[in-house]
């Protein structure tokens, strides 16, 4: 009984380190795990998650399936995956871990890449893999986890470098039927390949029909078919996680983040916001802002429960 509950105090503590209820927390930002004899954490993050064992030996305990981790081995896994790390009886188990959320990635990535790792994060095959020890991989995770790289840019670079390393060919968008290239399902689909999000936030519907080249009607059908919800819906939520994540990194003025978001008016984006939410902008970066600065000096923090 004693063993039970000194495993769920391990589990709630690190949860409670890592993710507060409605909080912000930066992507692509290293963390370190270390896990006595016997310990467990279950990992429950937005997005995808990378976890490299550094040192020691563990388990991957899963209903479908358990893995022995080795030291330099790497497990990639979607937030819906629901399973568990144990290190093993004979001594601690240490991890260093990132986490990347696509969506928030609007610079870098089309919606059709955002509709892919979504798809893949639902995929039985896709969704949880064990990559065997890398020595390359290992001694750029320990490069990346100097106190020199601490939550650099560059290093977030090689982060996301590899992320898709990981994932290999996994995303790469299938290549157009050129026989049906004038088809109006085949522009749409182009043009969300091609597009970063970030062109998306500022793009009106009205544009999006023109390039479409058909009805609004059709092209409102056609996109739903293809994202999975309007085009008002994703704008809209694309527009306010851009906002989130600015509120809560940059000193950017309220007006400058609306802008900066899609939002031409001020008093328009703080509804969207506060409907979105819950609470104001301003609230918003009162509660959060600085969260990013704080991961950045505890990043490397050892989060070692007693067993």
């Amino acid at each position: 009984m004693r063993r039970t509950r000194r495993e769920r105090n391990v589990k709630t503590s690190i949860r409670g380190s890592l993710e507060p209820n409605g909080s912000y927390e930066p992507q692509l930002v290293v963390n370190e795990l270390v896990l006595p004899p016997g310990g467990e954490w279950s990992p429950q993050l937005p997005g995808w998650l990378v976890i490299h064992v550094t040192a020691g030996v563990g388990y991957w305990l899963h209903p479908r399936l358990n893995w022995e981790l080795r030291t330099g081995a790497v497990v990639l896994l979607s937030e819906q995956i629901h399973g568990c790390l144990r290190a093993s009886q004979v001594g601690d188990l240490r991890l260093h871990f990132f986490r990347i959320e696509p969506r928030k990635l609007t610079g870098l990535v089309s919606i059709a890449d955002q509709v892919l790792m979504q798809t893949a994060a639902g995929d039985e095959k896709l969704s949880l893999r064990l990559l065997p020890p890398n020595a390359r991989f290992s001694d750029k995770v320990r490069e990346l986890s100097s106190d020199k790289a601490r939550n650099s840019f560059p290093a977030r670079v090689q982060l996301l470098q590899l992320f898709l390393e990981v994932f290999g060919g996994t995303f790469q968008q299938p290549q157009a039927d050129v026989a049906g290239i004038f088809d109006a399902r085949e522009r749409l689909r182009q043009i969300l390949n091609q597009t970063p999000v970030s062109e998306l936030l500022q793009l009106t519907f009205s544009e999006l029909v023109s390039k479409t080249r058909c009805s609004p009607r059709h092209v409102s059908r056609l996109f739903t078919e293809l994202v999975g919800v309007s085009f008002r819906e994703k704008q809209t939520e694309l527009r306010l996680a851009r906002a989130s994540d600015l509120l809560a990194t940059t000193d950017s003025k309220m007006v400058e983040v609306a802008m900066e978001s899609g939002y031409q008016s001020t008093s328009l984006f703080s509804a969207m916001f506060k409907q979105r939410f819950g609470i104001s902008p301003a609230k918003w970066r009162e509660q959060f802002k600085g969260n990013g600065r704080k991961a950045a000096k505890l990043v490397f923090r050892r989060l070692r429960i007693a067993a």
